[in-house]
């Protein structure tokens, strides 16, 4: 017969991880709302970086800037930025994306081209360390809602290498967040820098609503803001193509930041919904525990009183 105060103290463990996973559950949830904050912040200064070198782009060809950002080079090596993050709890998040990058690993092998790595997120550094693989730059310890200045620090590491020639292409392995309850790792080439990505498209941003209780996400498109051309007549202080060199380093930042933020959204969004499954099986292994205790109770009650009727037989 199972032991009743074994039986209590499980249900007592059960209920008090339900607790902590519940109150995870809740801090990736106001952290997610952070998140979505700050995309749409951030949007007005890539809307008006996009028109002004949508208005450069009208006044001079790309293929006649030479610029190094713009220079497609012979394929060699390449550089692999990798996004994690720093803790688990979050499903299959980190599993994913380190998947697709051994998956991109050797598709370049098969091709003979060389690679070098650099990780952001502590996940990412443990496992590629582990397995002797080029790194040529690691970063951990980044805010769950990555910043400016966080970006700027990777954009320095990778045009580092860029413009060095240690590599002739980067490319970005990191999530993109589709919705709560669904992620997706792509790889995105972000040097050299193609002229087309500079005209502006439809976005979209995620809202996180409530609705029965629940959290949702609200996918609402947004219409970029129309960039417009410059006038003909429009005299520049400097020359054009000055000004695109000096631009190009914000829009790379500009594009590595808003990575960022999409794979901390799918990062959190992955660790509520661990959480939240969490709790639910908590919730019902408790219910399978008490059913347990009551049955266990019951059988010894029922010893009992057997024990209690047999004795008084034998005493008449």
């Amino acid at each position: 017969m199972p032991n009743l105060k074994e039986i209590r103290d499980r249900i007592d463990s059960v209920k008090n991880t339900r607790k902590i996973t519940e109150a995870m559950r809740l801090v990736a949830a106001a952290k997610v709302r952070r998140a979505q904050e700050q995309v749409i912040a951030t949007r007005p200064f890539a809307d008006r970086l996009a028109g002004v070198l949508y208005g450069l782009q009208t006044r001079l060809r790309f293929e006649d800037a030479n610029l190094p950002l713009l220079r497609t080079r012979t394929l060699k090596t390449v550089g692999l930025l990798v996004v994690t993050g720093d803790r688990g709890l979050c499903g299959g998040y980190n599993a994913n994306v380190i998947r697709r990058a051994e998956r991109r690993i050797n598709e370049l092998k098969a091709e003979g081209i060389g690679y070098t790595m650099v990780l952001v997120g502590r996940k990412a550094i443990q496992y590629f360390q582990r397995r002797d693989q080029p790194i040529s730059a690691t970063f951990s310890g980044l805010e769950q809602v990555p910043t400016a200045s966080e970006a700027s620090s990777i954009a320095d590491e990778l045009l580092s290498l860029f413009l060095s020639e240690t590599v002739d292409r980067v490319e970005l392995i990191y999530t993109k967040f589709v919705s709560l309850v669904s992620s997706r790792p792509v790889v995105q080439t972000l040097l050299p820098l193609d002229p087309q990505d500079f005209v502006d498209q439809d976005d979209e941003i995620f809202r996180l609503t409530t609705k029965g209780g629940n959290l949702e996400v609200e996918r609402q498109k947004v219409e970029a803001a129309t960039p417009a051309p410059f006038s003909k007549d429009m005299i520049f202080e400097q020359d054009p193509v000055q000004i695109l060199d000096a631009l190009l380093p914000l829009y790379l930042n500009n594009q590595l930041l808003r990575a960022l933020q999409e794979s901390a959204a799918s990062e959190l969004a992955a660790r509520m919904t661990a959480m939240s499954n969490a709790s639910d099986n908590a919730k019902e292994l408790t219910k399978t525990l008490t059913l347990s205790y009551n049955k266990a109770r019951q059988a010894a009650i029922t010893q009992q009183l057997m024990e209690v009727v047999g004795g008084a037989e034998a005493l008449s």
